[in-house]
Parts: C-alpha cells; structure tokens; sequence
C-alpha cells in the first residue's frame, strides 16, 4: 500500500514537472515573440534616426553635441546587440530623440521643412507603435517573471534554467512632466 502512494506522488510530481516544464516553454516563447514584435518597431526607429538627424544638422550646424551623441549610440551594430543591450540602446537613444524634437521648436524653418515633417511624423507612428509593443512585451514578462519567482514552479525554474526577464521602463526624462509653455 505504502509503495502505490509512494508511485503516485512520484507520477504526481512528474507530471507536475513537465506541465511545468511546458508553461515555462510556452511563456518563453511569448516573451520572445513579445520582444520580436518591439524589436521591429525599434528597428524601424534606429533607421530613422540618420535621416532625421541629417534633416536637422543642415538647420542646427550649431548643436553639434546634440547631434553627435544621437550618431553616436545609432552607431552601434544593433543586430548584434543582446535584448537586454537593445533595451538600453534605445532607453539611451529616446533621451537623444527628445533632445532633436526640442532643436525643432528653436528653428522655425526646421518645423516647416517638409521632409522634417515627415519624418517626425513617421517618428511619431513608430513611438506610438513602440509604446503599444513595450505594454505588451512587459505584460508578457510579468506573466513570465511571476511564474519563474512564485513557489512552487520556482524550483522547477531553477532546475530547468529559467530566470527572469528584464521588463522595458521608461527613463527619467520620460517620467518628467512635459513643460507646456504658451
């Protein structure tokens, strides 16, 4: 009798094991496909920044540093950065965008140049598409962390390897309130 309680609780916990197993395969996957989603609007981002930052040079011959700083971190390989390295990338890179948008409201005919207007408007879509993708991203990883650090299904993350993930926060000049001036 014993030995049947003993086989039951093993098959008990074996199964437990691999439907463990299986939701952390599962929410990795989402994590991962919630990162793919973001990554192609940071993507689109990161190859926006030249023509924008050329666009506004010709204007601001005068905000060298500004300029600079942006071409600086949109120098780096982006395709062989880690995820972790592309969050910090582009954490580092909206502080320089918002640094661009503000020479804009300085140079009037910067504001009215067509191909500037265009181009902020196509910024705009994609930080607006960039701030759906981060929500989802972070939900999944919520999800994904909760079940990498809660007990039980803790202990099977660390015998299969999972840990958590890193969410997408916004920096500090995006937590500022914007400075309305008329």
């Amino acid at each position: 009798m014993i030995l049947y309680i003993i086989i039951a609780i093993l098959i008990l916990i074996v199964v437990y094991a691999i439907a463990t197993y299986n939701s952390f395969v599962q929410l990795n996957n989402k994590v991962k496909e919630a990162f793919s989603t973001m990554d192609v609007y940071l993507k689109k981002r990161w190859d926006l920044i030249p023509n924008l930052v050329e666009v506004v040079k010709g204007y601001a011959k005068h905000e060298k540093d500004t300029l600079k700083e942006v071409i600086d971190l949109r120098n780096g390989a982006y395709d062989k950065m880690s995820d972790d390295e592309k969050i910090k990338a582009n954490e580092q890179l909206s502080k320089g965008i918002v640094k661009i948008m503000a020479l804009s409201e300085a140079y009037p005919d910067l504001k009215a140049n067509e191909n500037f207007k265009d181009l902020s408007n196509q910024l705009s879509q994609i930080e607006d598409d960039i701030a759906n993708s981060r929500k989802y991203y972070n939900g999944v990883v919520r999800i994904y962390n909760n079940k990498v650090e809660m007990f039980p299904s803790n202990l099977f993350a660390t015998i299969f390897g999972y840990k958590s993930k890193t969410m997408f926060e916004a920096n500090e000049q995006e937590r500022e309130n914007v400075e309305v001036k008329f």
